[in-house]
């Protein structure tokens, strides 16, 4: 009795949380449970109101049916959530898990909710056009392939589509193989070359807007066969010119042409591929088709040797011509996109200019890969000869290199980014990092480090496929439904940031003279420099967002 009375009359001893304690907790999370219930009740009004929105009215005859195929849906709905509840298993990987299972995966299983400065309603209108989205593509790929086997599909939809952006990657970079000819036969300054070599991004960028319309209307086949016609019959006016403004408008003709070799070429994959073979078959699509530019350089000029580069684009021309006719009686019909979404695309094109988080990016990804794509298209060669002063063999293997390095810098990047992810470190970190060590190989140039040359430009070729991680950003700021249109935004400023680039590198490189034909180095330390100082402008502007909240996080974890 009196050790009893010792135990329970005695000092408490510290054997654990209190029944206050406990109630405390209690009272916490039935708190944090209203507030996540009010957060679903206002996710599901805006998800409704969009739905409400977007959608066609329904005659009166068919609201009886709607409805009840809505209360069958709102019971599955409900079994699934309480599945989820007696198991202990979560919704969404539940969700997921059918989807894969049945051949239709929607995403890649990552909470939008969470991303970094996510506007208020922005993630409930991804959840709401994400089920649309499936609907189509699924109506979409059933309507165009039926039960066609992979192998077929690649024959008939993956290879014509790579070869048309095989054309535009050739026709690109063929410029600076045959410069030099075309500089001595026509009697062309730097500017000139500059500008012929430029127009093809003016027209490119141009038509990115209207042509990114056009495939959701009229699809992807008819689109590429007609644009292709353009490439052939600017090819054919190119290799006929006898005057600068003719070679200026076969060159504007074929940039116009192959305007819609990407866009055109992912829209085709994502119709008529399964979803979960799409991220792949993207980054082997750009891997074999950036092997154009290796085409460009010692076989374009082996063939420039023994025919002519005016034979040379003749052959283009029915090149362009055959594919042309392959896309369009080879490539399988599909049903087009309903009308309906004609209003979401006018909705989606205002989201994305209205974004300040897309013209963060843009300037940084306009400037780094617009710069990569102009030197490697023409002012590479330049440099090789008037500074390296490379002969021919030598400055074409250089060249190949660099071409080398753009096939394989986005299968490289893309698999780096991936793995990233999984470590938390998103592709705008990684874009940053790789613009940083764009700058540095300029620099590198610029300063005439004690570095092999070729080190500088594969690194600069390379960057050039760093579209994969400018498109990865933006799929992160947008929801799937508006995708494509925000990649075409992006890609204006990507062949519109080349054109620029291109033509001023050329007018600053020709006001310092000529000296037997070779500008001398100091002119193209400038050109290079004017481009580093908006790139280094651009790498500021992007990352000033991550500098504030560093900032502020520290303000916050600082003591008072």
């Amino acid at each position: 009795m009196e050790a009893a009375l010792d135990r329970y009359l005695g000092p408490e001893e510290d054997d654990g949380p209190s029944v206050h304690d406990r109630l405390g907790m209690m009272s916490g999370q039935l708190e944090q449970l209203a507030s996540d219930v009010r957060l679903i009740s206002e996710a599901i009004a805006l998800q409704a109101r969009f739905q409400f929105a977007m959608a066609p009215r329904l005659p009166a005859a068919a609201l009886h049916e709607a409805c009840l195929q809505g209360a069958e849906r709102f019971d599955e709905f409900a079994a699934q959530v309480a599945n989820r509840v007696h198991q202990g298993r979560s919704l969404i990987r539940e969700t997921l898990e059918k989807l894969s299972a049945s051949g239709q995966v929607v995403a890649d299983g990552e909470d939008t909710s969470s991303q970094v400065g996510t506007r208020p309603g922005e993630t409930d209108l991804a959840a709401a056009v994400s089920v649309d989205d499936l609907q189509i593509g699924a109506t979409q790929r059933h309507a165009g392939t039926g039960q066609m086997p992979m192998w077929l599909l690649i024959l008939r939809v993956f290879l014509p589509f790579v070869g048309a952006y095989y054309l535009s990657y050739l026709f690109r970079t063929i410029n600076a193989t045959i410069s030099g000819s075309l500089a001595a036969e026509f009697g062309l300054s730097a500017g000139n070359l500059g500008l012929l070599t430029s127009v093809y991004f003016l027209t490119f960028a141009a038509a990115q807007i209207p042509i990114g319309i056009l495939l959701d209307r009229h699809g992807p086949r008819l689109v590429q066969s007609a644009m292709l016609l353009a490439a052939a019959a600017g090819a054919a006016l190119f290799a006929v010119s006898d005057h600068f403004l003719l070679l200026l408008a076969g060159r504007a003709l074929i940039g116009l042409g192959v305007a819609a070799a990407l866009t055109s070429g992912l829209k085709a994959l994502l119709v008529w591929f399964p979803g979960e073979r799409v991220p792949l078959l993207n980054g082997l699509m750009i891997m074999m088709a950036a092997s154009g530019a290796v085409t460009a350089t010692l076989p374009a000029d082996w063939l420039v040797a023994s025919i002519g580069w005016r034979a040379l684009f003749n052959l283009l021309a029915l090149g362009s011509l055959g594919c042309s006719l392959l896309i369009y009686f080879v490539v399988p019909r599909v049903a087009p996109t309903p009308a309906s979404t004609s209003g979401a695309s006018k909705i989606g094109l205002r989201t994305i200019y209205a974004d300040p988080r897309f013209w963060r990016l843009a300037p940084l990804s306009a400037t780094c890969i617009g710069t990569a794509w102009s030197l490697q298209g023409l002012w590479a060669a330049s440099w090789f000869s008037d500074v390296e002063s490379f002969d021919r063999p030598a400055l074409l293997q250089n060249l190949l290199m660099m071409a080398i390095a753009l096939s394989l810098g986005a299968l490289m990047l893309g698999l780096v980014a991936d793995r990233l992810r999984r470590r938390g470190i998103g592709p705008g970190q990684l874009l940053s990092f790789v613009a940083i060590l764009f700058i540095a190989a300029q620099l590198a140039l610029i300063l005439r480090l004690p570095l092999p040359s070729c080190i500088s430009w594969v690194t600069i070729a390379a960057v050039g496929a760093a579209t994969v991680l400018s498109y990865a950003v933006l799929a992160e700021y947008f929801p799937k439904e508006i995708a494509g249109r925000a990649n075409a935004a992006l890609n204006v400023f990507h062949i519109g940031g080349a054109f620029v680039l291109q033509s001023l590198t050329g007018l600053v490189i020709q006001l310092w003279p000529a000296v037997n034909g070779h500008y001398p180095a100091i002119a193209y330390q400038a050109a290079f420099g004017v481009n580093v100082a908006l790139q280094i402008a651009a790498a500021i502007w992007f990352t000033l967002p991550w500098c504030a909240s560093a900032r502020s996080g520290e303000r916050r974890l600082a003591p008072a």
